[in-house]
């Protein structure tokens, strides 16, 4: 087995390491999410580093990380497709940048097509 490199702190899983006794380490509030009408999202479809693979990309979310995955959950089961959540950005498998761009539309949240 190779062993995965380190390349900053947001490897270590987010642990702390601290030399001082009185360290207390406050948690950071989640981030509270914006309601659909004042959310600005992107719809982009992109095949870099996937293999050539396309996927649509849906970005620009504020909130928090599961009312992200319930969104990408929501979208994953309409297109009927699969997907994931990662780095505050949903994936869809497949070129379905308009049929998503209608969904998020009639859930109320503004969203604008970029790329091609």
């Amino acid at each position: 087995m190779s062993k995965k490199k380190l390349n900053n702190l947001e490897d270590l899983g987010g642990f702390v390491f601290s030399t001082n006794d009185n360290f207390e380490f406050e948690k950071q509030d989640e981030q509270e999410t914006l309601p659909p009408n004042k959310q600005y999202l992107e719809a982009l479809f992109s095949n870099k580093g996937r293999a050539g693979k396309t996927v649509t990309v849906i970005t620009g979310f504020v909130g928090s990380e599961d009312d992200l995955k319930t969104l990408g959950k929501l979208l994953k089961t309409k297109c009927g497709v699969g997907g994931s959540v990662k780095d505050n950005e949903i994936i869809i498998q497949g070129n379905y940048r308009d049929k998503i761009m209608e969904i998020l539309k009639k859930e109320g949240y503004n969203i604008k097509r970029v790329g091609g």
